[in-house]
């Protein structure tokens, strides 16, 4: 659509500005008290109303020419991560965290979208309800929900997006089903009984327990869960002994549970399921037990088919079939629970470049994106909501 892409083009420098400013000054999730007033202000700017939901997530509401018709919610998430920045860019952060997963310029795209949509109210009928949402790593999608974000006026359909480094700049990745996983986070406290290492007969060792718990449970995968269901469990944590001829009494584990479908605890095929099985059947042939703590965290974001069909045309018609790939990936996001509630599509906008130094993977402290890629993001967001309303729920 040649007239969105002329006012692309037009609000470039801005578009660019604002996700600068966000980076400079990122805040942790539901700690996003300047950016939620940067993010109002702006909107307020435009002649439109906003509403604060879950602490410090921003709402506004933009009607077409028929109020009455469908609503669509276009979500951003604005939180960063504890990360101290190494990028050396002129307006890195200097306060020990940072926007090291994208969401500055996730954040700058939708509120570019939103200007140029509020300046298109003739070009679709119904109402888009833009979300700026907290708390993204830890789940802050699901308290927007539960504080009634879907509702009033009820939300019929959802869409989002996340810049990306594993694909290159001018790629999208959008396809139907599982794009990202499900994620159980761990915590494995093995009791045993410490001792002296001259004589570990008396004592029941939990190093080597917990070494045969990390040996067996990569046999999940290939083992006890179907291999058309991808897993991916790691560990991140071994903590335990204090000297090197002491039996400690117990060894910490913690590390996370990926998979890339959607189920429910206590499902024949649960990979936490069978690892909580397979821990504790271990612990019991070392003499040990297992204190196990799950917290899962995000489900799986399947993407509704329709809505991947209608967001695979606009990114066609944007940068062509052969620049448009079926993506997923091993990450978790917690659009998941947006997608559970509502038909949506969660899309991957490439950003890697060598030229902009883009390559680094999401949450290393010199992950940056290629500039380049946001006014892509814009038009993909913007024809994407205009395409949603000229073809109806």
């Amino acid at each position: 659509m040649e007239k969105i892409s002329t006012m692309v083009r037009e609000h470039k420098e801005e578009l660019i500005t604002l996700r600068r400013d966000f980076h400079a000054h990122p805040e942790l999730g539901f700690e996003e008290f300047r950016t939620a007033k940067v993010i109002e202000e702006y909107i307020q700017s435009l002649g439109l109303s906003t509403e604060r939901v879950a602490k410090t997530g921003v709402v506004a509401l933009l009607s077409g020419t028929d109020p009455s018709g469908p609503v669509l919610l276009m979500r951003a998430d604005i939180d960063a991560l504890p990360v101290k920045e190494e990028t050396g860019l002129p307006f890195l952060s200097t306060n020990g965290r940072m926007h090291a997963c994208g969401h500055d310029a996730h954040m700058a795209m939708m509120l570019t979208a939103l200007k140029i949509l509020s300046k298109n109210r003739d070009l679709f009928k119904g109402t888009i309800k833009f979300v700026f949402q907290p708390n993204e790593e830890v789940a802050g999608a699901q308290v927007m929900i539960d504080e009634g974000v879907l509702e009033n006026p009820k939300v019929d359909a959802a869409i989002g997006l996340h810049i990306w480094s594993p694909l290159p700049s001018g790629i999208i990745g959008i396809k139907s089903g599982a794009v990202t996983a499900s994620m159980d986070v761990f915590k494995i406290t093995i009791n045993g009984r410490g001792g002296h290492t001259g004589y570990p007969d008396s004592a029941k060792d939990p190093i080597i327990c917990a070494s045969n718990v990390i040996i067996a449970a990569q046999s999940i995968q290939t083992r006890f869960i179907n291999p058309m269901k991808p897993i991916s469990l790691m560990f991140g944590i071994m903590n335990g002994g204090t000297k090197n001829n002491i039996i400690p009494d117990s060894v910490v584990l913690e590390g996370s549970l990926r998979y890339l479908y959607s189920t429910k605890p206590g499902n024949e095929d649960h990979p936490t399921t069978k690892f909580i099985e397979l821990v504790n059947s271990v612990c019991a042939t070392f003499g040990c037990t297992a204190q196990i703590d799950i917290l899962h965290e995000n489900d799986a974001v399947v993407n509704n088919s329709s809505m991947a069909m209608l967001a695979q045309e606009v990114a066609v018609s944007l940068v062509g079939k052969e620049n448009v790939v079926e993506h997923a990936t091993m990450a978790g996001e917690d659009f998941a629970a947006f997608g559970e509630n509502v038909p949506a599509m969660f899309a991957f906008i490439g950003t890697a470049n060598e030229k902009a130094k883009s390559t680094y993977p999401h949450h290393n402290p010199k992950f940056t994106i290629d500039e380049e890629t946001l006014p892509l993001g814009v038009q993909y967001l913007v024809e994407t909501a205009i395409a949603y309303f000229k073809r109806g729920t």
